[in-house]
């Protein structure tokens, strides 16, 4: 069924191992999302980018600057195919597959276990926002607008008291 609604689920990712195949633009974003979360991830790719070689150097994130293997994801919980090789990036989905890790292919929507959001936090709020992989512009807007509602209400943070 094409366009299915995902459920949106928060996870624990504290002692998750995730492994991020990539290590361009896109890779270095969701590192820095997921480094709100957790700081098991390992970033594999032959070249990376200077945020993604600082973060390594700063010891928040491993980095292995080789070509992945299948040994690679052996720990994994989670893994994001977030390269510019569609072929590397099937083969990454076939083995998570295989193997029972979810994964993200993020060139291609019809390859995800799960959608990466837009995420949203501000006084131990979090929200999370995704348009199916239809629609980043619009996602984007509503992720904005959710912002803008957490910082308002972190201003009248007594009317929340319980």
């Amino acid at each position: 069924m094409k366009n299915k609604p995902f459920f949106p689920m928060f996870v624990d990712l504290s002692d998750k191992n995730i492994v991020v195949v990539g290590g361009g633009k896109i890779a270095t974003r969701r590192v820095e999302t997921l480094l709100l979360f957790t700081r098991n991830i390992t970033v594999i790719a032959p070249r990376m980018t200077a945020e993604l070689l600082e973060l390594g150097k700063a010891g928040k994130i491993t980095i292995q600057t080789r070509p992945v293997k299948r040994s690679d994801f052996n720990l994994a919980y989670m893994v994001l195919a977030v390269t510019n090789d569609w072929k590397l990036n099937d083969e990454i989905y076939e083995v998570c597959k295989e193997e029972g890790i979810y994964v993200n292919v993020a060139s291609d929507k019809e390859k995800c276990d799960f959608y990466f959001p837009g995420i949203c936090m501000k006084d131990g709020m979090v929200a999370g926002i995704t348009a199916s992989g239809m629609n980043h512009k619009k996602a984007k807007k509503a992720r904005e607008k959710i912002q803008e509602v957490l910082e308002e209400m972190a201003k009248n943070e007594d009317d929340y008291e319980e």
